[in-house]
């Protein structure tokens, strides 16, 4: 159910990587935004997901950034 594997996310360039970043974080705002109002998501399991592959996104970032 990932959105974005580890190894999908490995395998794009920083600028790729940090554009998806910025979808998925406009994405899942405009989601808890939703919730907020008193509405209801479709898959309330895809905010989880939204979550861990910013989260991975991120910490391939940081890995591209030390080497």
């Amino acid at each position: 159910m990932a959105i974005l594997t580890a190894d999908e996310i490995r395998d794009m360039d920083k600028s790729e990587l940090k554009e998806r970043k910025t979808d998925l974080q406009k994405e899942l705002v405009q989601e808890k935004g939703q919730i907020e109002v008193g509405g209801f998501t479709d898959n309330p399991g895809r905010i989880k997901e939204m979550k861990k592959t910013i989260a991975r996104i991120k910490t391939v970032l940081n890995e591209q950034n030390s080497e």
